[in-house]
């Protein structure tokens, strides 16, 4: 049976005929913060009886896995193993209740008990009863702040905390542990220490105590645990070392050697002792590790979730999630048990036993209870160097080495992320390690979104897409940028900076096209920007164009005054093609005939090259504040008045037949410049082309050459057509046929 179809299934809510849905009805009186209460209706009621017995199986499988885990977890949290069956116990059965993975198993952890123990010893000494109840009060107020989050619907919060962290956190806690089992697994009784240095240097000068016979059992454990790994991963690997290890102390009668075991636990419910003591004081002792404590909580049991939900294709509900873990710490606080969260293995274990829903993990807590109950008596057995073989390999095996190569081949901020929070944790008290590692990460994240790639583009040599730039001949007039992210406001000023540095590198561009299929948002900073550089290349004499932009975006442009203020038609629509559209409407052929020696653009390719007549930098030598302009409407006027000007078209032939002014004569520029005598001096000579530049360039060339009386169109043909007059030329052309006719 497919795992992940039929879970889909079982999530599918079918609604009764005639009735309303229960949870809607339920969700509709109780509010949107109230149905985070209500999970557990939500689960009985969609709970199909085929799903019991794959449920009980791998209930029965995790048991056999948390009962061990959940005694050696409490060791490493330096708490007797009471606090862990407890954690086991209510984690597991309350979030998975109120949770909304499926196959979440939340319970005792080794990352959360090693970084327990660095804040409570902070606090108390091990062994006190105020060290018991700080990490009482510690789950509680980790609960809490989880919950909280949940409510406010903050759960989108752990998205902005990098997976880097979460590997050298893991990484640097698997080496804590080890270390930190280093004295039961020797057999040598000397204090426990957060500081990983100070345990290394207080072993080393009492390495002559080693207890050989703890020693023995710690490496019979680790090679048990290693061979059945090998030989049959299915196994309960670490409940058959404890029964064999524990049997060997039983009927040896090794307890009389010094063997150190597990102290004796009660048969009965675990106690719910008075609440902590919630003194001001103490709060904020534990605030900040409380929030550490809750921030890696989160993200690990999300990291699980998500991972299982890959799986099962199971749409999780991170809020639901952050309740089920506020709850369920908060439970183990109140029944003495110490901060819990998402394990990895028991969740793998869990989903390929075949869990259908989260009441598996409610039937593994009570099977642990059951086992409490029933076999409570025998763990007093069970060696501390047996816990310590089996948490140093589950240590080990934390240290996910295929995964830190990983990240330390991808990206540098990624590395620099792992690689600090891993010495933090080694180095500093973990709260802060793990805070500092949540830092970088959302300090990472902003940098990322406020630096987004942009980069200039250029077709590929079969011109089917773009691709980078990368110091490829540009064409001289027509930039093409693509912006990889949302113009908002800690973006546009890096957007900005490219765009200025496009301008130094490429400073005959006068023409700008910005693709934004990318840029899925945009705030009034982006707009701002965007008028900016438009102002800046109209200034320069041309102007930029957007195309691929989507909807949310234009829409923003449009209610701000951008798109008025820029132009419709400098919004090229999605189905044009936008560089053959400002080839044909907008670029100066002449630039592309005459002076540039790249074939760019696939719309290039046919062109004609005559560099030999202006070379490749006539076009910046322009200096337009020198020549004289004349409009379109004085020339209309002129041109009908007693002293018609000489009207020179220097277009091309094409351009010249599409349409013209009537009074005047092609003069290509090529013809013009192999022939300046052609000019008259003594006359006014008015030069023509498209958009004026052309006409510049051979007025500012006949200029160098003493001629005074060369004016420019302004605007050239283009400012002609805006004015209407071509119409009025053939109105009156028209007008002027009729009556020689008539005569």
């Amino acid at each position: 049976m497919d795992i992940g179809t039929e879970h889909h299934k079982s999530t599918a809510f079918k609604k009764q005929k005639g009735t309303q849905p229960l949870s809607k009805s339920l969700v509709g009186q109780l509010g949107s913060i109230g149905k985070f209460f209500i999970r557990p209706v939500f689960i009985l009621r969609e709970y199909r009886i085929g799903y019991l017995k794959p449920d009980l199986i791998a209930a029965v499988t995790v048991a056999v896995i948390m009962l061990p885990q959940a005694i050696a977890f409490a060791l490493v949290a330096e708490l007797p193993p009471l606090f862990g069956l407890s954690t086991a116990i209510f984690a597991s059965i309350v979030a998975g209740l109120w949770g909304s993975s499926n196959q979440l198993q939340t319970g005792p952890v080794n990352t959360i008990s090693i970084l327990t123990l660095s804040t409570l010893l902070a606090v108390a000494a091990p062994g006190t009863t105020e060290y018991m109840q700080a990490a009482r009060l510690l789950a509680i107020m980790a609960g809490i702040i989880a919950l909280i989050l949940g409510l406010a619907k903050l759960g989108v919060l752990v998205n902005f905390i990098s997976d880097s962290v979460i590997v050298g956190f893991t990484a640097g806690a698997g080496i804590l542990i080890i270390v930190g089992q280093l004295r039961h697994l020797l057999g040598i009784d000397i204090p426990s220490s957060p500081q990983l240095f100070e345990i290394i240097k207080t072993l080393g000068l009492n390495i002559s105590e080693t207890h050989w016979l703890s020693l023995g059992i710690g490496l019979l454990t680790i090679a048990i645990l290693v061979v059945l790994k090998r030989v049959s991963p299915k196994l309960p690997a670490a409940l058959i070392a404890i029964v064999i290890t524990a049997f060997l102390v039983a009927t040896l009668g090794l307890k009389e050697d010094e063997v150190q075991s597990v102290k004796e636990i009660s048969a009965t419910l675990p106690p719910v002792f008075p609440l902590p003591n919630f003194n001001p004081k103490l709060i904020a002792q534990l605030s900040t590790k409380a929030l550490a404590v809750a921030a890696i909580g989160l993200v690990q049991s999300m990291s699980i979730a998500r991972m299982l939900s890959s799986q099962t294709r199971q749409r999780l509900d991170s809020n639901q999630e952050f309740v089920g873990q506020g709850l369920g710490n908060i439970v183990s606080g109140i029944f003495s048990g110490y901060p819990a969260t998402g394990s990895f293995s028991r969740s793998a274990v869990n989903y390929q036993s075949g869990a259908q829903t989260s009441l598996a993990s409610v039937f593994a807590g009570l099977l642990v209870l059951i086992a409490i109950l029933t076999m409570s008596g025998l763990v007093v057995y069970i060696p501390l160097a047996t816990l310590a073989g089996i948490l140093i390999v589950i240590a080990y095996r934390l240290i996910d080495f295929k995964e830190m190569t990983r990240i330390w081949q991808s990206s540098k901020g990624d590395r620099l992320i792992m690689l600090v929070t891993f010495v933090a944790t080694l180095t500093i008290p973990l709260e802060f390690a793990v805070l500092l590692g949540v830092a970088m990460s959302l300090v990472y994240y902003l940098l990322q979104t406020s630096t987004p790639r942009v980069r200039s583009i250029l077709p590929n040599k079969k011109f089917e897409y773009f691709t980078p730039e990368d110091g490829r001949e540009a064409c001289p007039q027509l930039g093409v940028i693509e912006i990889l992210g949302d113009l908002y406001f800690g973006a546009v000023h890096h957007v900005e900076d490219f765009i200025h540095e496009n301008i130094l590198e490429h400073p005959s561009q006068r023409y700008l096209l910005l693709r934004m299929h990318n840029v899925e948002n945009i705030d009034i900073s982006g707009i701002h920007v965007l008028e900016s550089i438009a102002e800046l290349y109209r200034k320069r004499g041309g102007d930029i164009f957007f195309e691929h932009y989507r909807q949310p975006v234009i829409a923003l442009m449009r209610s701000s005054g951008f798109v008025k203020f820029l132009g419709e038609e400098n919004f090229i629509p999605r189905e044009t093609d936008a560089i053959a559209y400002l080839f044909y409407k907008i670029l100066d052929p002449a630039i592309c005939i005459y002076e540039c020696p790249y074939r760019v653009f696939k719309e290039c390719q046919n062109l004609p090259k005559r560099l030999d007549l202006i070379g490749d930098d006539l076009h910046l030598r322009v200096s337009s504040k020198d020549l004289k302009y004349i409009s379109a409407k004085d020339l209309w006027k002129i041109i009908h008045s007693d002293q018609p000007p000489i009207i020179f078209d220097v277009r091309e032939p094409r351009e010249y037949n599409i349409g013209h002014i009537p009074t005047a004569t092609l003069k290509s520029l090529p013809s013009l410049l192999s022939n300046l005598t052609q000019v008259p001096r003594n006359k006014v000579v008015v030069l023509v082309c498209r958009s004026g530049r052309r006409s510049e360039r051979v007025a500012s060339l006949l200029q160098e050459h003493g001629y005074k009386n060369i004016r420019v169109l302004e605007g050239g043909i283009l400012s002609w057509e805006t004015a209407n007059l071509l119409e009025a030329v053939n109105a009156k052309a028209t007008q002027e046929e009729s009556v020689v006719d008539t005569s």
